[in-house]
C-alpha cells in the first residue's frame, strides 16, 4: 500500500488542554489535505467521545482520508476505520478478525526483534520508535535513533511509519534515512491552537514531506 509520508495522531489529552475540540482539530487537519489522521485517546472512550469520532469519520470519508483509532479494535470496526495496537494491546491477528481482511492494521515496534516479529504479523504497516526522545508517552522505550532506523529497515518488508519525537526540525532526516512515514503527535500543535493555526501548522507539514 501507499502510505502517505505525514501520518498526523490527535492525542485528544492534548488538544483539550489547549481547549481545542478532536473534532474541531481534525476538520482542520482533513481541510489542509492530509490523507491519513489517527486518533489517540489514553484516558477512555465515553458516548460523547464515540459520537464525536462518527462525526469525525464522517468528514474522513467525505475527503477520501484513512481514520485510523489508536488501540481500540472495537471502535475501529463500528467506524469502519483502521486500527493501530501496541505491544501491549490486542494482538495483531486479533484485531484483524474484529476489523476484517481489508482495513488497515498498523502495529508499534520499538527494537530489531519486535520489528521481525511484527514483520509476521497480519498488518499493513509498522511503526518504529521512540526515533527520538519524545514527551508523549509515559515511560517510553528507549531511544531507537537515526543510525538504527536505517539499519533495521531491511528487517522489515512492510511499510515503515517513523514515530516518537519527530519535529520539523528533523522530519526530513527521517525520511531520508528510508522511513516512508513520519508520525507527529506533539508538533501538530501550534502555541496557539485555532482552526486557523492548526490548518497553518499542517500545510507547513504537508509542505515539508512533500
Amino acid at each position: 500500500m501507499s502510505l502517505p509520508r505525514f501520518y498526523p495522531i490527535l492525542d485528544a489529552q492534548a488538544f483539550a488542554a489547549r481547549g481545542c475540540s478532536l473534532e474541531i482539530a481534525a476538520a482542520a487537519v482533513i481541510e489542509a489535505g492530509a490523507g491519513i489522521l489517527q486518533i489517540r485517546r489514553k484516558a477512555g472512550w465515553t458516548r460523547e467521545d464515540f459520537a464525536e469520532a462518527e462525526r469525525i469519520a464522517v468528514l474522513c470519508q467525505a475527503a477520501g482520508a484513512q481514520l485510523v483509532i489508536n488501540d481500540r479494535a472495537d471502535i475501529a470496526a463500528l467506524l469502519k476505520a483502521g486500527v493501530h495496537v501496541g505491544q501491549d494491546d490486542l494482538a495483531p491477528a486479533v484485531a484483524r478478525r474484529l476489523v476484517g481482511p481489508d482495513a488497515m492494521l498498523g502495529y508499534s515496534t520499538h527494537n530489531a526483534s519486535q520489528l521481525l516479529a511484527g514483520d509476521a504479523e497480519p498488518v499493513t504497516y509498522l511503526a518504529l520508535g521512540p526515533i527520538f526522545a519524545t514527551a508523549s508517552k509515559e515511560n517510553p522505550d528507549p531511544v531507537v535513533g537515526l543510525d538504527e532506523l536505517a539499519r533495521l529497515l531491511p528487517l522489515n518488508r512492510r511499510p515503515l511509519v517513523a514515530i516518537g519525537g519527530i519535529t520539523r526540525q528533523n522530519a526530513r532526516a527521517v525520511l531520508n534515512a528510508g522511513a516512508n512515514s513520519v508520525a507527529v503527535i506533539g508538533d501538530l500543535l501550534p502555541e496557539t491552537v485555532t482552526p486557523v493555526a492548526v490548518r497553518q501548522r499542517i500545510d507547513e507539514w504537508l509542505r515539508l514531506v512533500g
